[in-house]
């Protein structure tokens, strides 16, 4: 069997972590006795540089004939101008719409290794296991926007839109994924002053009611919400909520195994491809020093092989090489304790290290 799988390096520090995945990716492969044909195609502010497009339609048309698709990272500073007329950030959105890819699952869990690296006491965020699904599709990142009027007159809108059959999609995966673990879902939204949310909530009471009546079903408002994220995570399983607030929350949920640079996430649709990212962004300040964290994106390659190429023992071969490099001491920059003494490793090293520890 041999897998083809897209690579969109992207910008920043995308195609040095990408690199290193794949290298952990190819070897995997090789331990397990599949194969994978990669290809690289251009998203984001490269693909603006060399195209005048951040998500050119090679790409796409890439991607729908792949089985998976591993993203780097999208934007910088050198594409911030907010007179641009496009950004690179419109490349990420542009694929997910052009895939279908509705639901972003980021599995917030930390590893024992880490607890002392988070901010937040262990006795808090010790036995954490929080699968967060975000929708992907909709909300303000896809509704109408602009500007009216000049000077003190203007304004800017953006509009927040959902529709049932968008709600209930995302419903229904998180409620399937409750299913095979704790039974437990939690909707997250912000009904008491937002119209789309409190068409959100009735229609996933409904969903809940009507199809999983056996999983236990809760509802938060999404201020409350990043509050208990920090006094109590391990009162939550699965969590569903829309775009926006989603992709706050699984930001300061990052906090709770100490770095953005340990969290990978899957982007899935109902058929097709999926997309893997590790959630951090492109962080140009350290692009081209080689010393950034590439575990979230090996990470993100183990959801690969488990979601989309169906390769499970290949997915806990990686996860065990990455606890097993924890555990032996070794860190990137990002997780390295305070005045602990402990000498960080580059990107490579941290590669090498995974590898050797993958059989």
């Amino acid at each position: 069997m041999t897998y083809q799988i897209v690579l969109l390096p992207g910008d920043g520090i995308g195609p040095e972590i990408v690199a290193g995945a794949v290298r952990v990716l190819q070897q995997v492969a090789t331990l397990e006795g599949f194969a994978i044909a990669c290809s690289e195609h251009l998203i984001g502010g490269i693909a603006i540089d060399q195209t005048g497009n951040p998500l050119p339609e090679s790409t796409i048309a890439a991607c729908r004939a792949s089985d998976a698709i591993l993203l780097g990272a999208v934007g910088g500073p050198k594409w911030d101008d907010p007179t641009a007329k496009t950004r690179p950030e419109v490349g990420l959105l542009g694929i997910r719409k052009a895939l279908s890819l509705f639901a972003n699952l980021r599995p917030i869990v930390p590893f024992e290794e880490l607890l002392d690296a988070s901010p937040l006491k262990r006795e808090v965020i010790e036995g954490t296991d929080i699968l967060f699904v975000r929708e992907l599709t909709g909300d303000v990142y896809f509704g109408e926007s602009g500007r009216t009027g000049s000077g003190l007159e203007e304004t800017a809108f953006q509009n927040m839109v959902y529709s049932v059959g968008e709600v209930e999609r995302v419903v229904r995966l998180a409620a399937q994924a409750a299913r095979g673990r704790k039974n437990h879902l939690t909707s997250v939204d912000k009904a008491n002053v937002l119209e789309p949310s409190r068409l959100w909530r009735q229609v996933a009471q409904r969903v809940m009611r009507d199809e999983f009546p056996d999983v236990r079903y809760d509802v938060v408002l999404v201020d409350a919400m990043a509050m208990h994220m920090l006094s109590r995570p391990r009162d939550f399983d699965v969590v569903v909520t829309a775009n926006l607030f989603g992709d706050i929350l699984t930001d300061e949920a990052s906090m709770l195994p100490g770095s953005l640079g340990m969290l990978p996430s899957a982007s899935l649709g109902a058929s097709g491809p999926g997309l893997y990212e590790p959630i951090h962004g492109s962080a140009p300040d350290i692009a081209g020093k080689g010393i950034a964290n590439p575990l979230a994106t090996i990470l993100a390659t183990a959801m690969m092989l488990r979601h989309s190429l169906n390769e499970p023992a290949a997915a806990e071969r990686i996860e065990a090489a990455v606890r097993k490099v924890l555990a032996d001491g070794l860190r990137t920059a990002d997780i390295v304790p305070r005045n602990s003494g402990i000498h960080p490793l580059n990107t490579d090293q941290m590669v090498e290290a995974v590898l050797a520890r993958l059989s």
